[in-house]
């Protein structure tokens, strides 16, 4: 999965190290945004730490342990979709972000639903799980529009900006899953 269509203004395309400024601008401008529920801002200081993410996203899905895609919106990195892969288990956990002048759009939604139907058609998994804090509505409510069930809450298992949250677990079996 090089370059994957979304419709005529939105694709996922594999992270390769020639966007790492692209990438760290889009943090370096959204660094408020999302520090408040991720941990990776504050350690993402240069186009170098971008890069060796990218590299690192590489070797994973190299390795078959993950796979990272940059979501591109009318030509501009707008966020990330990865698919951390638990090959043993035939368990994916999907993760995503997005920059906050994307929002509103359905961009994740999109993106998300494709990664889904990769991870159930092409990887043949048996689960998707998404994880997300209790307080995060927005990136809450991505699972629930794709049918995902609420199984878990971990209490206290999510540390933000905003202190301790409770990690919220979602679930999709491919037996449940519809397009």
């Amino acid at each position: 999965m090089l370059a994957y269509p979304l419709d005529e203004e939105t694709e996922l395309k594999l992270l390769e190290p020639h966007h790492a400024p692209e990438l760290f601008a889009l943090i370096d401008r959204n660094r408020e945004h999302l520090q408040a529920w991720l941990p990776f801002p504050a350690e993402t200081r240069s186009v170098e730490d971008s890069r060796r993410f990218i590299e690192g996203r590489l070797r994973a899905l190299a390795q078959g342990r993950g796979l990272t895609v940059g979501l591109w919106h009318r030509g501009e990195l707008a966020g990330l979709v990865g698919l951390r892969l638990y090959p043993y288990s035939r368990r994916g956990e999907l993760g995503y972000w997005l920059g906050r002048e994307f929002q509103g759009k359905g961009l994740i939604t999109r993106a998300c639903r494709a990664m889904i139907a990769y991870a159930f058609r092409e990887l043949k998994l048996h689960r998707v799980e998404i994880h997300c804090a209790s307080r995060n509505h927005r990136s809450r409510a991505v699972p629930e529009r794709l049918g995902f069930r609420q199984e878990a809450v971990l209490r206290e298992a999510c540390w933000t900006a905003r202190g301790l949250d409770d990690l919220v677990i979602y679930g999709l079996l491919a037996r449940e899953w519809s397009e």
